[in-house]
């Protein structure tokens, strides 16, 4: 089965199953400023989860595009990736346990759809907790589940492993429990499926093994969340209006386990991209020396690709500089694999290639993203260059070891990666002090952790009047900046905290200091008038024809909400979007421009506060 083959039957049974399908959204949350990349299917739809009205209803199904870069040094195993699609289906309020449950075990097993051996499925549920029960409910369905199949599925303890009948095990909320997906929002216990690949349980991972265990016998394929609960700044949970129902199956496993694969890297999905690699380097991707490296390379410049055909540019903040890390890593290790040549632009051609069907965007943008990559590739390269004179300095001297601080010295100024230190060394009998380069990397991590922790902290749950403010006050910006500069200026992207807005919008000019007066004028003159802010669910297609504008490079459903400032005749503005907003402008105060500049070719940024 195809990747396209597999989304189809995947959209295809739920619609059957009365849900609705919602496109991908772009990679970048538009009003989270606790997650830097969405990172999970739900994390579009949080505030439906919180409550709010879906245009299309309580049962929907998509295919999200996510990233997460909390596992990034286990990419190169069997099945961690940094970018990732994730196959979802919601109930916002609708059907609860019983039903998601049957759907998952249904499409995992009937032969109209996946059609996989029920005996090699095993399941988790959440134990418990002080304040909240055991999942029983989850416990039960899955019984009458397996019973209707001819299997006799027992409650299990995890830590004597897979004995007898046991095919239900409790986990604890580190391995049964699913989000928020920032720092706050919708959250609960989940149910998750694992499939037994058959291979031989690896003791180094712990003399027993169960359904979570890392040897890679079972690998998770299906997560069913049931989000009933929503964590507030503090961390403590209150109840959500409604429960809902929010189940992610990861594609890139699912085909690994389709094609009796031993690694997601085996699947079709790399197999263009590994090609291209082994090509350009000459080395074995089966080769054990080189199968890290080489699978590091192809899920880096993956994700990069998809990151910047989202509008995102290297730079040395937020979305950009994880995208700056991905790259110059990827370029790493593929010194590592003895490439000298600028590759980066090859390697994306090919994945543009192979998944501009399914992701337009990529072909639009395929210009952009290989000239990106080659420029940060350029500029890189000349770091590493840099870095291998340094090298040269340090063992002229006659050394017989290379320090912890010395190496984690040329990691942290030259790019240099522990393994290109030690090849490097062990051309010259030269031993490096590994666990000394390991205290200092942790120790950075985690100096890089509190920077992030302090930086995204908040967000919209926490601060719902002040970030409801400033996202209406987005659509008076985008109007008057429409209205100063002309039609052309479209909203690429935004990000909101607290405190600010983000807008990034195109435009290809550096703004005067009287084009940022006349903005802030028109804004300021629209809260002054107390404009009505109300809201429609529409037709896309009527909206537009109305004048509605559009999240610039978006997909957006069939049926949308429609939000309009003013009167429905003689508005103010008038945009797709999700929400939210107040309910008239004069509440919003004074707004104030604190800064514009460039965020990419053609782009421009404004930073702006309510006051």
């Amino acid at each position: 089965m195809k990747a396209d083959d597999l989304r189809k039957k995947y959209i295809r049974f739920f619609v059957e199953k009365g849900h609705k399908l919602i496109p991908s959204s772009r990679l970048v949350p538009e009003n989270d400023p606790t997650a830097l990349f969405i990172n999970s299917g739900m994390h579009p739809l949080v505030p439906y989860l919180l409550g709010e009205q879906h245009p299309l209803g309580k049962r929907l199904t998509s295919v999200q595009k996510c990233v997460r870069t909390d596992d990034i040094n286990e990419v190169g195993d069997s099945t961690h990736l940094t970018f990732f699609e994730m196959l979802g289906n919601w109930s916002l309020g609708d059907y609860f346990k019983k039903d998601a449950i049957n759907y998952s075990f249904e499409f995992l097993t009937n032969p109209k759809w996946l059609e996989l051996d029920p005996q090699k499925i095993y399941v988790s549920v959440f134990e418990g907790e002080e304040g909240i029960p055991l999942d029983e409910e989850s416990i039960k369905t899955w019984q009458e589940v397996f019973h209707k199949v001819g299997i006799r599925a027992e409650v299990g303890d995890y830590k004597k492993g897979v004995l007898d009948n046991a095919r239900i095990f409790q986990y604890p909320r580190a391995k049964n429990w699913w989000g928020p997906a920032g720092q706050t929002g919708p959250c609960g216990p989940d149910s998750e499926m694992f499939y037994d690949t058959g291979k031989t349980h690896d003791k180094t991972f712990g003399e027993i093994c169960h359904p979570n265990c890392s040897c890679g016998k079972y690998v998770e394929i299906w997560n069913d969340v049931f989000m009933e609960y929503n964590m507030k700044a503090d961390k403590t949970l209150e109840q959500l209006p409604q429960k809902n129902v929010d189940t992610g199956l990861g594609l890139e496993r699912e085909l690994m386990i389709l094609e009796g694969k031993e690694s997601v890297f085996d699947t079709h999905c790399f197999f263009n991209t590994i090609a291209k690699i082994e090509e350009i380097t000459g080395k074995n991707p089966h080769q054990t020396m080189f199968q890290r490296p080489i699978r590091i390379v192809a899920d880096h410049l993956r994700a990069a690709t998809f990151i910047i055909a989202d509008g995102i540019f290297p730079s040395n903040k937020e979305q950009g500089s994880i995208l700056r890390r991905l790259i110059r890593r990827a370029i790493r290790f593929a010194r590592l694999l003895g490439s000298m040549e600028l590759f980066t632009a090859q390697i994306a051609k090919v994945i543009i290639s192979d998944y501009e069907d399914a992701y337009p965007e990529l072909k639009e943008n395929a210009k952009t993203i290989q000239e990106v990559l080659s420029s940060e590739e350029d500029k890189f390269s000349r770091t590493i260059d840099k870095g291998l004179k340094e090298w040269e300095k340090i063992v002229k001297n006659d050394i017989n070891k290379i320090s912890g601080d010395t190496a984690f010295y040329l990691y942290e100024t030259f790019g240099f990666p522990l393994e290109m230190t030690e090849e490097l060394a062990k051309e010259k009998n030269i031993k490096v002090d590994v666990s000394q380069f390991q205290e200092e990397f942790i120790k950075h991590q985690q100096k890089s952790r509190e920077g992030a922790t302090q930086k995204f902290a908040g967000g919209l749950a926490d601060h719902s009047a002040e970030t409801t403010k400033l996202h209406t006050a987005t659509h008076l910006l985008q109007k008057a900046l429409r209205t100063v500069l002309g039609g052309h200026v479209h909203q690429i992207g935004s990000n909101i905290t607290a405190e600010r807005l983000r807008f990034d919008f195109s435009h290809d000019k550096k703004l005067t200091d009287e084009e940022i007066q006349q903005v802030e004028h028109l804004v300021n003159e629209a809260i002054k008038s107390n404009f009505p802010v109300f809201v429609a669910t529409k037709k896309l297609q009527q909206a537009l024809e109305e004048g509605a504008l559009a999240f610039f490079g978006e997909k957006y459903p069939e049926t949308v909400k429609v939000y309009t400032i003013g009167k429905e005749n003689n508005f103010f503005s008038k945009e797709v979007c999700g929400g939210p907003h107040v309910d008239f402008t004069g509440v919003l105060g004074r707004f104030k421009i604190k800064k514009e500049e460039a965020s990419g070719v053609g782009k421009r940024r404004i930073y702006a506060s309510l006051i």
